[in-house]
């Protein structure tokens, strides 16, 4: 009974996930959704600023702390290793949640660009980032990373294996194409307002920071075959880096399903 419960809570926190995923979207996009990023009852100026960042400062912590791994081996003593992820991905929902529904909009406008060209040509790399969002996740396996496979295995009685490192499709061109999709989903906008710079910038610096603390994690795991991989591979831009040193090249097809 046990095992079927946890099956059934794993399944639940994958679902609330798309939901808010899909959420985002629209919040992102200022589509469809009823409260947007540009959508909802204004502030003053200085009470949104405050609640903004406030709500992303939050998002921020809890993403990255419960990604590290000395706080997975604490939670891990105190809940079931193989709730852990779900459980990490119910509370990102859910803080996500809050900080889309507490959003305080700041609809002042930075800049807007005219020309129907460029502006469609942004809309594009705005569908196109969320795609590369989705698409960098089952690159890495998606079902693992949104705890559903832990949760299987657990109910069917089996070990789940360690997760490999390997660089399939676009990890052979950025090491992380998945912040990429982010940053092309949250910068690319013919109109971008007070309030979405903010979130865009916040979010583009958490983004930066995360990955200081990822890749001393992959580096701690994989060493040199890491490095390898960091010197011969650009962060975020897909631009060759050149010719990496011979002596800390990479096993070819390794990257840290995360």
């Amino acid at each position: 009974m046990k095992r079927l419960l946890g099956l059934v809570y794993g399944v639940v926190c994958y679902l609330l996930f798309l939901g808010v995923f899909a959420y985002l979207v629209g919040f992102v996009g200022d589509l469809v959704v009823p409260k947007s990023i540009e959508r909802g009852s204004a502030a003053p100026l200085q009470v949104a600023l405050l609640v903004n960042v406030g709500l992303l400062a939050l998002f921020a912590v809890q993403h990255s702390v419960m990604a590290r791994t000395w706080f997975k081996r604490w939670w891990t003593r105190r809940i079931p290793r193989h709730l852990e992820r779900s459980t990490y991905v119910l509370l990102a929902s859910l803080i996500l949640a809050v900080v889309m529904w507490g959003w305080q909009p700041i609809p002042r406008s930075v800049w807007a660009v005219d020309h129907p060209v460029a502006a469609q040509a942004l809309h594009v790399l705005f569908w196109a980032g969320w795609g590369i969002v989705l698409l960098s996740t089952f690159l890495i396996d998606h079902f693992r990373l949104f705890g559903l496979k832990q949760v299987w295995a657990h109910f069917r009685g089996n070990e789940l294996e360690r997760p490999s490192f390997q660089t399939p499709g676009l990890y052979r061109v950025v090491r992380h194409p998945l912040y990429l999709g982010f940053l092309l989903a949250f910068w690319c906008t013919p109109e971008m307002s007070a309030g979405r710079l903010l979130l865009a910038g916040i979010w583009t610096g958490w983004i930066l920071v995360a990955i200081h603390f990822e890749e001393r994690e992959l580096v701690d795991v994989h060493g040199d075959a890491y490095r390898a991989y960091r010197d011969r591979v650009r962060m975020l831009l897909p631009v060759p880096k050149g010719h990496p040193r011979p002596d800390r090249d990479a096993p070819s097809g390794e990257r840290l399903s995360t």
